[in-house]
């Protein structure tokens, strides 16, 4: 719960950072397209920020508790983070192609980490 919570934020700030860093630093650098995948990068690593947050909500108590299918969405959504942003921030400054790949990796990830919730919540 705690660990989600606090990955959560600091993905949150980090999105907040390096969104700035993209339209300020950035904006001479980067191509109209690769600008574009940075955007990406942010939005989806706020997203999910706010999904791990949610789910150290979901698993207070109160609420769902700290079931195994919760705490395993929330490495799957940390770990997608990293994959699926990170790919798309290096991608964007180095514009080496490959990179491309890992990104949908980091989007299944999300995918199953999303469907882990909606198990968990429907187990009410």
């Amino acid at each position: 719960m705690k660990f989600n919570m606090i990955a959560g934020a600091v993905f949150a700030l980090l999105s907040v950072a390096f969104g700035a860093f993209g339209a300020h630093a950035l904006k001479d650098v980067l191509t109209e397209h690769y600008a574009a995948v940075w955007e990406t990068a942010v939005q989806y690593q706020m997203f999910h920020a706010v999904g791990l947050i949610v789910i150290g909500i979901l698993m207070s108590k109160s609420l769902l508790g700290p079931t195994p299918m919760l705490s395993r969405a929330g490495i799957l959504m940390f770990i997608g983070v990293i994959l699926f942003s990170g790919s798309l921030y290096v991608l964007s400054i180095t514009q080496i192609k490959v990179l491309g790949a890992i990104t949908p990796i980091g989007g299944v990830l999300f995918l199953v980490a999303w469907l882990m919730v909606i198990l968990a919540a429907s187990k009410l």
